[in-house]
């Protein structure tokens, strides 16, 4: 890989953060060119994964595909591979959990679970999509942890649980949830969007982003004005998600007529 090329990729990164992982991935990508052989990123939010896959396949040679283990997985690892790599045989290094346990009494969260994961001194990055139900959660791991979860994880939160490993087959993918509502804005600004989805004012929406509690495609945003438009993900702590579906033509007072999806 030329080390222009390099540059020019990491200098269009707009956090140190996205730096940080591009790095990562590039050096993974040399090595892929020089073996022959694919290598697997941690696992990423679809951001960071479109961020990996936009720089491989900017690259002679080489090529890019992300696996979270099953269709409209958030979290995802990315496998670099050589270009003349046959795809059926791409191996993301996915391993994938059943949690079971009593909970008669409570049921666990999301939130539960990822605790006591992280309390086995796991990194996140090891770490996919957690499905919380009723009477446990599966969970996306990196295969090279698997057995250790199966060892290490006997709780979450005070109810006893045993972990077993399950097949990509056997995944329940959570229920499609989110409902559609169609708004009208005066522009495709992020505060403009974003108050009407949310159904705030576009003032308290503004102090909201300048305080850091509005992200957009999975990375903060504390410019107002930045453009927003079909396909991306706008976030807000404590309120859910909104996704831009598609933009319609313009009301008689000049209106842009919007389809969003809330999360």
């Amino acid at each position: 890989m030329a080390a222009a090329h390099r540059d020019e990729l990491l200098n269009a990164a707009t956090s140190p953060e996205d730096r940080e992982i591009l790095a990562r991935a590039l050096d993974m990508g040399s090595a892929v060119l020089k073996t022959n052989r694919p290598r697997v990123t941690d696992f990423h939010d679809p951001f960071s994964c479109g961020l990996i896959m936009r720089a491989a396949a900017s690259i002679p040679g080489l090529a890019a595909a992300a696996d979270g283990g099953y269709p409209g997985a958030e979290r995802a690892r990315v496998v670099i591979y050589p270009d003349f790599w046959p795809v059926a045989e791409l191996d993301a290094g996915l391993a994938f959990l059943a949690i079971r346990g009593n909970f008669r009494f409570g049921a666990a969260g999301h939130r539960d679970y990822l605790g006591a994961l992280l309390g086995l001194g796991l990194r996140r990055e090891k770490l996919g999509d957690i499905i919380a139900g009723e009477e446990g959660a599966q969970v996306v791991a990196a295969a090279e942890v698997a057995g250790y979860i199966r060892a290490e994880l006997t709780r979450v939160g005070r109810v006893r649980v045993t972990v077993r490993q399950i097949s990509r087959e056997e995944v329940t993918p959570p229920p499609a949830r989110g409902r559609e509502i169609r708004v009208t804005v005066p522009s495709m600004r992020l505060d403009a969007v974003a108050a009407q989805g949310f159904q705030m004012s576009r003032s308290k929406m503004a102090r909201e982003i300048a305080a850091g509690k509005i992200y957009l495609n999975w990375r903060p945003c504390q410019d107002p004005s930045a453009a927003v438009g079909p396909g991306d993900v706008i976030s807000a702590r404590g309120r859910g998600r909104l996704e831009i579906q598609q933009t319609g033509g313009k009301t008689r007072k000049d209106r842009i007529g919007l389809l969003l999806k809330r999360l």
